[in-house]
């Protein structure tokens, strides 16, 4: 280190700084290499010393007194032993007095995961399932504390959506946990209504995907499944995020019919809703309508400059457009609300005459 800070304070290149220590410009440069990557540190290293035990060996010590604090050093020793893990009573006692440690985990670098990605309509698409209490949940005051999940204190939900257009391509209503064979009767009717199968499927590892059953139905279709992660957040993240947005928009908001017939007619309603009137900010503002049958956004038409003095030709939030007719022009904001739904709203504005 010394050596590099002369070299430093001299202005000296490789060449001459070996030559001033008789040493060689490739060992100068392999200093300089190493105290880019791991600092002043890398160019130091003792040698551990032969009889020291590793720090998971002094974390087993340390564990083990947690676990039994009536051993001693000795019975500790005699019981690694027995073990097969040799140590004195002194050097136990010795790492008893230690500030306990945890282990050193060694990190090892995950496999990079296959990733699908959607390039266009219907090349993606997400399945998963939920349940939509009835009557404001599945708790209850007694014995066992919960609902049967199952109508009709709740319904179960299947839906389908498209990755690449954030679409609901389809829905299915179940009076009680669904079967494998009603999930791919559900997704045989939504394919068919679509006009044709996905590339990719993607859903969770529930019994009615994770089996051999949909295995051989999606290969009969050429569909490619693709499985999340159990126990892994965010490995299902768009649909899960959709069915989150279903409940806090669409479900909660109204009263549970206890008629499948009405309630399927209320999923379809924001079903509709969703898929045509309402922004998606990953869509860029845009609807999953607009985005799935490719039609113009109706955020990038001209817009409307109610400010007079605000030049033509000056920026305006996101995204940019045209100044439609004059500026300053006065407008009324006119919300309509499907089937009088009002967590439904269609907003429009009315010029004023």
């Amino acid at each position: 280190m010394a050596i590099l800070e002369l070299r430093t304070a001299r202005g000296w290149s490789q060449q001459q700084t070996a030559d001033a220590f008789h040493l060689t410009a490739a060992t100068i440069s392999s200093w300089m290499h190493r105290l880019d990557e791991s600092g002043a540190d890398a160019l130091v290293q003792l040698r551990e010393p032969v009889n020291r035990f590793p720090d998971f060996v002094r974390y087993a010590v340390q564990r083990l007194k947690a676990l039994c604090p009536s051993l001693g050093q000795r019975k500790i020793a005699e019981m690694l032993a027995r073990a097969t893990l040799h140590l004195g009573a002194t050097t136990v006692q010795r790492i008893l007095k230690e500030t306990p440690q945890p282990p050193k985990v060694a990190v090892h670098l995950d496999v990079e995961e296959r990733k699908v990605t959607a390039d266009r309509p219907n090349h993606v698409w997400h399945v998963d399932l939920t349940t939509v209490p009835i009557h404001g949940g599945c708790w209850s005051p007694w014995l066992p504390f919960a609902l049967p999940q199952c109508w009709p204190f709740c319904w179960w939900v299947a839906v389908v959506i498209d990755h690449y257009s954030r679409r609901v391509m389809g829905f299915a209503v179940f009076t009680d946990k669904p079967t494998s064979l009603a999930v791919r009767s559900f997704l045989g009717r939504t394919i068919a209504a679509v006009g044709g199968p996905p590339k990719y499927l993607i859903c969770d590892k529930g019994v009615q995907f994770w089996g051999d059953d949909f295995k051989a139905w999606c290969r009969r279709r050429h569909i490619k499944p693709r499985f999340g992660a159990v126990g892994k957040h965010g490995s299902i993240a768009l649909i899960e995020r959709f069915i989150g947005t279903m409940k806090r928009e669409g479900t909660r908001r109204v009263l549970i019919p206890l008629r499948r017939a009405q309630f399927r007619e209320e999923l379809k309603r924001f079903f509709d809703w969703y898929n045509e009137h309402r922004p998606h900010e990953s869509l860029g503002g845009c609807t999953p309508d607009e985005i799935y049958h490719s039609l113009r956004p109706a955020n990038s038409r001209p817009r409307c400059e109610p400010r007079s003095r605000w030049p033509r030709k000056s920026r305006c939030a996101a995204p940019q457009t045209l100044v439609a007719g004059q500026r300053g022009d006065r407008f009324s904001i006119k919300v309509d609300f499907v089937a009088g739904r009002k967590h439904l709203p269609v907003v429009r504005l009315q010029r004023a005459a």
